[in-house]
């Protein structure tokens, strides 16, 4: 696989789908690998050339000292695009991956669109993350290995009806995430740049069509989020998934690649 290197920082990248076809980028979550984009890239790879790397800390990519921001990791993503020739392309990101990609389409010229998914602009009128979920995510019990951890921090991000239906797709998970899962560290210097992000004062910038898309039952990124988002960018439609969690994304993704694919085909 090819690397990309900003500022000394190896960033490892992908690409699939037709060479000669629009650029789409997937920009990934807090402590996420790419396996979270296995259920649109295919999809979108059909018609689109499609690009995934690991955020710095995260898989095969380096580890520098944090912790991290936006800014730095929206260079990360201007890296990785610029050693994959790309000058013009849509960006699909998710949570802290939205976050980075909205600061990218603010400090970059290359963004042709936002596909922003449970996505906050951050600042003081964002709701928080719920204390019951901060407690999850942040305060993991010492006795857990490292899987039963990571099950533990991740649930708050799914249904209740997902989590007991689907074992197979959570076990599978599961097994992704030991591959690639950014140490103790990283994961603190990755949650840095997700609670210092405030583009609030900026919205009003962004010059791309966007797409926001949000599940009402996100019990890590509350839903009123994603309605400030839309509220502030200039050209943004809100699209909601009723009951849809967190990762909706993974849970209704025939529905979500069904609304991306129509937004893309539109701009």
């Amino acid at each position: 696989m090819p690397y990309a290197s900003n500022d000394g920082v190896e960033l490892r990248y992908e690409t699939a789908g037709p060479d000669d076809a629009p650029a789409v980028a997937f920009v990934e979550g807090l402590g996420y690998g790419t396996w979270m984009w296995r259920r649109q890239r295919p999809a979108v790879a059909e018609s689109y050339r499609t690009v995934i790397w690991d955020n710095r800390g995260t898989g095969e990519s380096d580890e520098p000292e944090g912790p991290y921001t936006t800014e730095g990791m929206a260079g990360d993503l201007a890296a990785v695009l610029d050693d994959a020739g790309i000058d013009r392309v849509h960006l699909v990101g998710a949570s802290l991956g939205g976050m980075i990609a909205l600061q990218y389409a603010l400090d970059y010229d290359g963004a042709a669109s936002l596909s922003l998914l449970c996505t906050s602009p951050g600042g003081e009128e964002a709701p928080p993350m719920p204390e019951e979920t901060r407690a999850r995510v942040f305060d993991v019990p010492d006795d857990l290995d490292r899987a039963e951890a990571i099950r533990y921090r991740m649930r708050p991000a799914f249904t209740e009806d997902f989590w007991e239906e689907h074992p197979d797709v959570i076990d599978r998970i599961v097994d992704w995430r030991l591959e690639t899962d950014p140490s103790d560290r990283a994961y603190e210097w990755q949650a840095a740049a997700a609670t210092g992000f405030d583009a609030t004062d900026r919205l009003g910038e962004v010059d791309v069509p966007a797409l926001v898309l949000h599940g009402t039952d996100d019990r890590v990124v509350p839903v009123e989020n994603g309605r400030l988002l839309a509220d502030g960018l200039p050209d943004a439609r809100l699209e909601t998934v009723a009951g849809g969690s967190h990762l909706f994304f993974i849970e209704r993704d025939e529905l979500v690649n069904e609304r991306l694919l129509s937004f893309l085909d539109d701009v």
